[in-house]
């Protein structure tokens, strides 16, 4: 009877006069799995919370941002159907949820969500949501965990073989390009002709480096770079990290070799390569962990689609 109402009213809001209420609107069915419905309102609720980020990456392009609002839509609507797939096979089963349990869990959500129970009351009022009806929501969360724990999470063990294959296949992911272990040193050119001119400068500091005072202290002293207080030091970087008329002097030094004075129209620069770094692919070692958690992601994605496929054969669907 329950379903037989929300269906009535999904036709009234499509097929009766234009004068259509928010609440008819809202209690248009979107999908029916099995016995229960899921209404607009509660696909448009979950979308909702994409709003603002859509808007502000897409705002300016009304064609995207509708697509981007439309997938959005689409993607809580298959979310909400495959809870109520697995919360139905959660009751054909015959399982059960202890009351006790439930409290426990609603009294960990409450505290983890909204710290106590009058937060949680104001934020249900300004929502439109009854107590009664988050209740039952987080008693489904919590059933969908658990099961998703049970009959995917669990078997998504990845072996020493498969990271092995897949770092193999992906090897050129890893590379790093030639590096070299930079310091270096930035004075601004001075608009203020009292003041000493850049090029002056640094031609006084390159004297003084070559003298053997150390490149970071000098660094330190006079650099206007963001490293100043680091000794000028960049620590190891590719050719793509620094502007053209630096990497192509900085790759053209030897290890503990310094570089003339760069003149540029916005500064002047100095340079310390202190060693350098072949190109390279990363050990296998070095980015297991990563390539594990990857295959880790992809396992789970396909234990679910499999595991929610299972449940679409024998539960009945309807998208409306």
């Amino acid at each position: 009877m329950k379903l037989l109402r929300v269906i009535l009213l999904a036709s009234m809001a499509v097929g009766g006069s234009n004068a259509v209420s928010k609440a008819e609107l809202a209690n248009g069915v979107k999908a029916v799995v099995d016995d229960s419905a899921i209404t607009f309102g509660e696909v448009e609720a979950d979308a909702v919370l994409l709003a603002g980020e859509l808007l502000r990456q897409y705002g300016r392009q009304p064609a995207l941002h509708q697509q981007k609002v439309d997938e959005a839509r689409n993607d809580s609507l298959e979310r909400a159907v495959q809870q109520q797939l697995i919360l139905h096979d959660f009751e054909v089963s015959g399982y059960s949820l202890p009351e006790s349990i439930i409290e426990e869990v609603v009294q960990e959500e409450i505290k983890a969500r909204f710290g106590d129970r009058a937060t949680l009351t104001k934020t249900l009022q300004a929502q439109g949501i009854t107590y009664e009806k988050w209740r039952q929501q987080a008693r489904d969360r919590f059933i969908v965990r658990q099961l998703q724990a049970k009959n995917i999470y669990h078997d998504a063990v990845i072996s020493p073989h498969k990271i092995e294959r897949y770092y193999q296949e992906k090897r050129s992911d890893y590379k790093v390009e030639e590096q070299v272990k930079l310091r270096m040193i930035v004075l601004t050119n001075r608009i203020d002709e009292s003041l000493e001119p850049a090029q002056l400068l640094a031609q006084d500091i390159l004297s003084k480096l070559k003298e053997g005072v150390p490149f970071s202290e000098m660094a330190s002293m006079h650099s206007a770079g963001s490293q100043r207080t680091e000794g000028g030091e960049w620590g190891w970087v590719e050719r793509s990290v620094l502007r053209k008329e630096l990497a192509d002097v900085a790759f053209s030094l030897q290890a503990g070799e310094l570089s003339g004075v760069i003149d540029t129209p916005q500064a002047v620069y100095l340079m310390l390569v202190e060693a350098r770094r072949a190109g390279h692919s990363k050990p296998l070692a070095e980015v297991q962990s990563d390539i594990e958690k990857t295959l880790v992601t992809q396992e789970r994605e396909r234990l679910q689609k499999q595991n929610i496929d299972k449940l679409r054969r024998k539960t009945f669907v309807r998208y409306s």
